[in-house]
């Protein structure tokens, strides 16, 4: 057992990880704050002190730990507030897990796949653009099937398979109107294919599963069925490599594995679930999640602003 903590948990806490977090937080002896990511508030006083508060008016800054599960979707000026408040208590010398720029880098795709490709981490072809000719472009260079995502998201939403030009026309009007950012990627089909979903703490592989779809994406919230497997060297030094690119103490590596072996990292989520790879794992993994950020704790150099 370690030492105890001061650990906060900024999530829904309705949510089977928030919940699994919590009692298991409570059971291991720590002391144990549920903060739902709306309840942050950040203050200067007369004396020019800074502090972030949660629920109840708690000095977050006395965190030891602080455990991001969910940051909800919200306008522009919230996701930078709340970001902000977790960069102002990772700089206090809370150990935030993911840190900021983690989740900063892997909850947007375009600079995610920029610090992948930097790395040498094999990802699929991708335009990112503004202009509806770009766009319109991009489909054709790379090749007439592609994936149209959104810059944030997650669980597979807004995500488009566009295999027709009349279509893409269509699609990418669309998305004219609401002033976004085209994310186009080539389609990789799944034929033949395995989809992997790695779990990865702190450079370690603590568990991984195939994801078996009757679709071409095999979200596990799309329908997609989940199945226990045991990751190849190769897939898990991916893997391993892809979280450390992004900074990710923990990460959901998502690979598209080739019957020859070709490896290509697709996504990572930087605040991934693990309730699906859990129903096909026999470790607690919620469990192993703690032990790592207890050691994460440990290793942390606390300083003040």
């Amino acid at each position: 057992m370690s030492a105890r903590l001061r650990v906060g948990v900024l999530g829904a806490s309705g949510s089977w990880h928030t919940r699994g977090l919590l009692a298991a937080l409570t059971a291991r002896g720590h002391e144990v704050l549920a903060i739902p990511a709306t309840r942050l508030r950040s203050e200067v006083d007369e004396h020019g002190e800074l502090r972030v508060l949660g629920p109840a008016g708690a000095v977050l800054s006395g965190l030891d730990l602080m455990i991001v599960r969910g940051l909800p979707r919200g306008s522009l000026e919230q996701v930078i507030f709340r970001m902000d408040a977790l960069h102002v208590l990772a700089e206090q010398g809370v150990r935030c897990v993911n840190g900021p720029r983690a989740i900063e880098r892997t909850i947007d795709k375009s600079w995610a796949g920029a610090v992948l490709a930097h790395a040498g981490v094999p990802t699929p072809p991708t335009v990112v653009c503004e202009r509806y000719d770009d766009a319109m472009l991009a489909f054709e260079r790379l090749g007439g099937d592609i994936v149209v995502k959104p810059l944030f998201g997650a669980m597979g939403n807004g995500i488009v398979r566009v295999e027709d030009r009349d279509l893409a026309h269509r699609v990418f009007r669309a998305l004219e109107l609401e002033r976004t950012v085209y994310y186009v990627q080539r389609t990789i089909a799944p034929a033949g294919r395995r989809d992997v979903r790695v779990l990865v703490l702190a450079g370690e592989v603590a568990g991984a599963m195939l994801r078996e779809s009757d679709t071409w994406r095999a979200n596990i919230a799309r329908g997609a069925r989940p199945r226990a497997v045991v990751p190849s060297d190769a897939e898990r030094g991916v893997a391993v490599t892809a979280a450390a690119a992004l900074e990710a103490d923990v990460a959901g590596v998502d690979l598209l594995v080739s019957p020859d072996g070709e490896i290509v990292v697709v996504d990572v989520n930087g605040i991934p679930g693990w309730q699906a790879l859990q129903s096909v794992c026999a470790e607690d993994l919620t469990a192993r999640v703690l032990r790592t950020c207890e050691a994460l704790v440990t290793a942390w150099p606390r300083r003040p602003l």
